[in-house]
C-alpha cells in the first residue's frame, strides 16, 4: 500500500513507523515546510491519504485529497462544523473519507462500554455522570474529540442528560440536566478520559489511559487498509 502522510508532526511520524512496519509505503509526506508539493498529481501517487494535521488545516487537506480522487483517513478533530461538507464531497466524488475521533482499538472499545453504562444507568436516578480528559499541553482542542463522543454517547443514551457542558455545572441540583465534562492540560500525558456514576452511596468510575501514541497509530493504519478500494464514509464501527 503507497500512502501519502498528510500531517508530520508526532502522530504522523508514529504513524509512519507503523506504515514501515506493516511493508507499507509512505510515498508523500506533507507538513507546513513543503505545501508546495500538495498536489493532486503528487497526490495520486498514492492508494491512501493519513491526514494528522491542524483543525484550521484539515477540512482543506480533505477536500484536497477527495478531489484527487484518493481514498482519505482523517483523525485531527474540531473541524466537524464542516464534516457534511466533507460527506457530500465524497458522494460526489464517489470517494472514500474514513473518520475517527480517536483510532486507538481500545478506546473504541470503550466507547462501547460508556453507551451500553449510560443506557443501564437510566433506571438509576440517583447516580449523577462526570467526565474529565487529561492530554498533554500541546493538544490544541478542548475538550478533547474523543471527550466529545464520550459525552454524546452518554448524552444519546441517558434520557436525564440533555446536552453536555465544558466546564463545571456546580453540581446536578443546579444544572440536573447537564453533563459536566472537564479538560485538563499537563506535560507528557498522551491522553486519560474518566468518567465518574456517583450516588450517596458509592462510586461507579470507568477509566481509558493511553500508555503512549501507539494504538493511535495501529489504528489509523488499519482504517487505512480497510478502506483502500472501497467507496463511500466510514468509521471505526465499520471495523469493529
Amino acid at each position: 500500500m503507497k500512502v501519502a502522510l498528510i500531517g508530520y508532526g508526532k502522530m504522523g511520524r508514529e504513524i509512519e513507523k507503523v506504515l514501515v512496519s506493516r511493508a507499507h509505503e509512505v510515498v508523500l509526506t506533507i507538513d507546513i515546510n513543503n505545501a508546495q508539493d500538495f498536489t493532486a498529481k503528487n497526490l495520486r501517487k498514492a492508494d491512501v491519504a493519513i491526514e494528522f494535521s491542524a483543525p484550521d488545516a484539515a477540512f482543506g487537506n480533505i477536500v484536497r485529497c477527495l478531489e484527487a480522487g484518493v481514498p482519505v483517513v482523517c483523525g485531527t478533530t474540531a473541524w466537524l462544523s464542516k464534516l457534511d461538507e466533507v460527506i457530500q464531497l465524497c458522494k460526489k466524488n464517489e470517494g472514500a473519507f474514513f473518520y475517527a475521533s480517536n483510532y486507538s482499538i481500545g478506546v473504541n472499545l470503550f466507547f462501547k462500554i460508556n453507551r451500553e453504562l449510560a443506557a443501564l444507568m437510566n433506571r438509576f436516578s440517583e447516580y449523577d455522570v462526570t467526565l474529565n480528559e487529561i492530554h498533554h499541553t500541546q493538544k490544541r482542542d478542548a475538550p478533547s474529540g474523543t471527550a466529545i463522543t464520550l459525552a454524546e454517547g452518554i448524552v444519546e443514551n441517558c434520557e436525564r442528560k440533555t446536552e453536555w457542558f465544558m466546564g463545571p455545572t456546580r453540581g446536578a441540583t443546579t444544572y440536573p440536566e447537564k453533563l459536566e465534562v472537564t479538560a485538563q492540560r499537563r506535560s507528557v500525558v498522551p491522553g486519560t478520559h474518566t468518567i465518574v456514576w456517583e450516588s450517596p452511596a458509592d462510586t461507579i468510575t470507568i477509566e481509558h489511559v493511553a500508555k503512549n501514541r501507539s494504538g493511535f497509530a495501529v489504528g489509523a493504519v488499519v482504517a487505512a487498509e480497510f478502506i483502500v478500494g472501497k467507496k463511500g464514509v466510514f468509521t471505526m464501527e465499520d471495523i469493529l
